[in-house]
């Protein structure tokens, strides 16, 4: 008897979704979706979620005694962030949303902020190849 087909096994994986741990999943869902747009998919006691342009979904949920991983120093997954070419009002901009800036700096064409849960992401006016 032949085996199913199934599309992750002939085919590559598709990312479902992002999820970040947090304390307070609500207000990290806001700030992504403040930060990046789309339009929320729900927002429940244990977590909250938001989809974006791109069609990621960002999940933030709750973890009980949630620490904030350590910038730069854990082993994390961040996002890197397009900044075209004003990688300052970018930086404002998130700064005024709720993000602080990283007390380590890789350098001028990457600004790295912690979102309110604690959590890296990069801004950035470097251009990936296609």
């Amino acid at each position: 008897m032949a085996r199913p087909t199934l599309p992750c096994v002939t085919e590559p994986f598709r990312i479902a979704g992002l999820s970040l741990d947090c304390a307070d999943p609500d207000a990290l869902a806001r700030f992504y979706l403040d930060l990046l747009g789309g339009h929320t998919l729900w927002s429940k006691e244990r977590s909250a979620a938001i989809r974006i342009p791109s069609g990621l979904a960002v999940i933030a949920q709750r973890i009980a005694d949630y620490k904030p991983p350590v910038w730069p120093g854990s082993s994390i997954v961040h996002l890197d962030l397009a900044a075209d070419d004003d990688l300052d009002a970018c930086e404002q901009r998130a700064l005024a949303l709720g993000a602080v800036p990283a007390p380590t700096q890789p350098g001028d064409r990457w600004r790295v902020l912690l979102d309110p849960a604690g959590h890296p992401f990069c801004i950035t006016t470097a251009q990936l190849p296609d």
